[in-house]
């Protein structure tokens, strides 16, 4: 048997499909060389390994208990590799036939380069940036940050990080390369020990060729091969994420790096910030009509109602305006958000009129303690009276032009476990019309062994999570029970985002149950356990860790500084950076499955010691999770202060 010249090593999670073309293209190059394929599997779920194994026989999969993560997968497959060359190359890619041996080529006649890339392109040929980079320096990173990138592309001086000023068709040494794509020396990579593993998910390419850079080796863009990479639909993800995992490793970069830029530190962090708060607006941005239609009304009500008891619209005294508009404007919209009005998928009348309702009784104890302000207890009535007639109406109109164009059966897709798919084929062929509904398909929530019609079955979940909008649906249906906690969380949170309802049935004739209960009261498909996605309480659960914060800042924070009380301040930056609250659950080393974060104050605390073992943390928390309210909050909270059992 020759030498092996190159190891490819390619990481997979979940992207079968991908993969199966990857291996594909591989098998097609074209080379003079030998070469070995290992794929290291990160505990799939979608049957990657049992599917590819028999097409590729040369192909040696590594099959991992947990998904380790790219760089530290990837650092397992280093450790395997025999070539005198590495291929760190992505499920999600198709490689030209040429492009193995014009990288082994060029790295053969340039000795100083210890890791190239190539051009990678789009499915529809667009070049991708981030195949060649510069180090997100401070400047190079605040200029991302703040969008000074995207004003001078063409500058070197503010398009330093995407190297836009740059020509795509020319050959030139680079600072970094995307990890989609590494072409290295084995025994430099190994010098170096590979990814640091503290970066999950990106990052770990840039901390790798600044590493080599920093022993003295070369990293090169090689622009006379291209491969296609399909990022933006193997690995999409919502704003949120994408934004939090890559500025995050953006920040791990510098500070490991350029820590003593501290300056720069601090505004890399506002940055991030800034960042992730325009991403979490716009991923509500289909909100925003309906909530200034509202705040107009709510206004224009008031100027309606005012002549009626005063002579003209602005008939209150001068010093009023433009308060009173301001104060009538944040009571509504704070009301009709704790009611979840806004921000959870479907809008609803009994809402809006609760809403008001509430929005009255606060405006009305407002004019008690504000008596300047307590005007005419008429026109405030008259104002709730025309807000919910008319923010009613907008709802009514709204909710009718879409039911005039919808077909006369809605688009479903059924989310099931692989022990259902029998049963769900069954039925739905043997009689079609069992449930009033088109189903373009099922998505598996779990792992199955291809034994299903793969027209029947249309995705994995991971995937149909992260291309929800394509499917051009109108509702989703997960049948059955017992699926995972954390992959309904995800569903949970993913159609509140794009607001599609979302049925839980066990049985078809469930679904027509549940399209009424849905449209009386239209929260009714969120299990009890998944409240804290809802935004009206992710904002209670925080509003209560600022009031923590701030209290604890004036009466406890002085006196832990002085005696030095460590366990106080841990909790109390935890509770800070948001990665802890005043009451959740217990905290332990697995809580994935879990919607509540970790809590100074949980139910644990309260259980004998002696006794508590990890089956009694479990139901504690298991409890605390599916019984969640704002009550059950206030008793933990009551029972900690007067230490009652």
């Amino acid at each position: 048997m020759p030498n092996i010249e190159l190891s490819i090593i390619i990481v997979n999670y979940n992207v079968k499909d991908f993969l199966f073309d990857c291996l594909k293209s591989i098998e097609n190059s074209v080379t003079t060389f030998s070469y070995e394929t290992i794929v290291i599997d990160n505990n799939s779920t979608d049957n990657s390994i049992d599917y590819l194994k028999p097409i590729f026989p040369d192909v040696d999969f590594i099959e991992l208990p947990e998904n380790l993560g790219f760089g530290k997968a990837n650092n397992i497959g280093i450790d395997l590799a025999k070539g005198k060359y590495l291929l760190l190359l992505n499920p999600d890619t198709v490689i030209e036939p040429d492009t193995l041996q014009v990288m082994y080529d060029y790295m053969n006649q340039h000795q100083e380069v210890d890791i190239a890339g190539c051009k990678l392109l789009n499915p529809d040929g667009s070049f991708q940036l981030p195949c060649r980079r510069g180090f997100p320096t401070p400047w190079a990173a605040f200029s991302k940050l703040f969008g000074l990138q995207t004003l001078f592309p063409k500058s070197k001086l503010f398009a330093q990080y995407n190297q836009t000023f740059r020509s795509i068709n020319e050959t030139y040494y680079i600072d970094a390369v995307m990890g989609a794509f590494m072409f290295c020396r084995t025994d430099k990579i190994r010098q170096v020990n590979g990814f640091d593993p503290e970066f999950f998910m990106y990052g770990e390419d840039l901390d790798l060729c600044y590493r080599i850079q920093k022993q003295g080796g070369k990293v090169a863009y090689v622009h006379t091969t291209t491969i296609v990479h399909y990022k933006g639909e193997s690995t999409r993800r919502s704003s949120i994420n994408e934004i939090k995992h890559f500025y995050g490793a953006m920040a791990i970069f510098v500070k490991k790096h350029y820590s003593h830029s501290k300056i720069f530190l601090m505004l890399l962090q506002m940055g991030i910030y800034l960042r992730t708060f325009v991403a979490y607006l716009l991923k509500f941005k289909r909100e925003y009509p309906i909530i200034i239609i509202d705040l107009i009304i709510v206004n224009l009500a008031l100027m309606i109602a005012t002549p009626v008891r005063f002579e003209s619209v602005f008939g209150f005294p001068g010093y009023a305006y433009p308060l009173v508009f301001y104060i009538i404007t944040i009571v509504q919209f704070l009301s009709l958000f704790i009611v979840g009005e806004y921000f959870e998928g479907q809008h609803s009348i009994r809402k809006v009129f609760f809403g008001y309702l509430i929005t009255f009784f606060i405006l009305m104890g407002l004019t008690y303690f504000f008596k300047e302000f307590a005007f005419s207890r008429g026109v405030l009535l008259l104002t709730i009276g025309l807000g919910i007639l008319m923010s009613a109406l907008v709802r009514f109109i709204s909710s009718s032009f879409p039911k005039s164009k919808q077909k006369s059966k809605p688009k479903i897709v059924i989310i099931a476990n692989f022990k259902n798919l029998q049963v769900i084929s069954e039925k739905t062929t043997s009689n079609p019309n069992i449930i009033p509904a088109e189903i373009l398909g099922v998505v598996t929530i779990d792992n199955y062994p291809n034994l299903v019609d793969d027209k029947f079955v249309i995705g994995n979940f991971d995937y149909f999570i992260k291309n929800i909008e394509q499917f051009k649906l109108d509702e989703i249906v997960v049948y059955g029970e017992n699926q995972s906690q954390d992959k309904l969380s995800a569903l949970i949170n993913k159609s509140i985002d794009v607001r599609k309802p979302i049925y839980f049935i066990k049985d078809f004739a469930d679904y027509s149950i549940n399209k009424v209960i849905h449209s009386v009261s239209s929260n009714q498909f969120i299990k009890t356990s998944h409240k804290l996605l809802l935004p009206r309480f992710k904002f209670a659960k925080r509003a209560m860790d600022l009031l923590y914060i701030l209290l604890s800042a004036i009466f406890y924070l002085p006196i832990s500084l002085i005696i030095k009380n460590n366990l106080f301040l841990q909790n109390f930056k935890r509770v800070i950076k948001g990665e802890y609250s005043l009451i959740g659950i217990f905290p332990t080393e697995n809580i994935r499955n879990y919607n509540s974060k970790p809590g100074i104050l949980n139910l644990v605390k309260f259980a004998d010691k002696n006794t508590i073992n990890e089956t009694s943390v479990k139901k504690l928390n298991d409890y605390y999770e599916n019984n969640y309210s704002l009550a059950l909050d206030f008793d933990i909270l009551i029972k900690f202060v007067f230490k009652r059992r």
